[in-house]
């Protein structure tokens, strides 16, 4: 939302999370920059057919439960002729291999699909069926964090929300568990050698137009 703001665009920007709401808020404040931040649900958006020009949504909606009813909703607030871009963790990327192991400990409920579905290429063509196109390619990001693996995963398991989750439904035998398997994940992709922490992750980028 913030980039978007930055080069003169109208924004709204919406999320489940209050507390990333307000975070969303300070940080338009703190830059200055005009940003509608409102609490909802991907899978039922407050907002009337065609509203948008474009839907963005990186690491987002690729975690709703119901994936037919997010793709069916960022296709619904688009305006015909406008453009659904997507960024989704790829299934053999850092990232799944980090929510497989969630997963491994504490399988979703009955019925759900895989986040990381959103990641494969003819998942996304099914799902968004309906747009005129769609362009998808394999990009990389790179996580840079000043302190050691073990420090990075006490971050995500306080603030990542899969994991905070993921930790809270553990015992305190899985907690450690889960644990020493993401420190063991981080490390061992690390690319730094200075006691700081450089992971590259694959997802996928996706542009249909509407």
């Amino acid at each position: 939302a913030l980039p978007a703001a930055r080069c003169g665009a109208t924004v709204v920007g919406i999320d489940i999370a209050p507390n990333l709401i307000e975070t969303g808020r300070r940080r338009a404040a703190g830059e200055g920059v005009e940003v509608r931040f409102d609490e909802g649900n991907c899978e039922s958006l407050p907002y009337a057919d065609g509203s948008f020009d474009t839907a963005i949504t990186m690491f987002g909606a690729m975690f709703a439960p119901r994936p037919d009813r997010a793709a069916a909703e960022l296709m619904r607030v688009v305006r015909p002729g406008g453009r659904i871009a997507m960024a989704n963790w790829t299934p053999g990327s850092f990232v799944g291999a980090m929510l497989r192991a969630h997963v491994a400990l504490v399988p979703p409920p009955a019925g759900v699909p895989s986040a990381l579905l959103w990641g494969d290429e003819g998942v996304v063509r099914e799902r968004l069926a309906a747009t005129r196109s769609i362009a998808c390619a394999r990009r990389a990001i790179q996580f840079d964090f000043p302190m050691s693996p073990e420090d990075v995963v006490r971050l995500f398991r306080d603030y990542y929300g899969p994991t905070v989750r993921t930790f809270e439904a553990l015992d305190d035998a899985g907690k450690a568990r889960l644990f020493a398997n993401l420190v063991a994940l981080w490390s061992d992709a690390n690319q730094a050698t200075d006691g700081t922490t450089r992971v590259e992750s694959e997802f996928l980028e996706v542009v249909a137009e509407r």
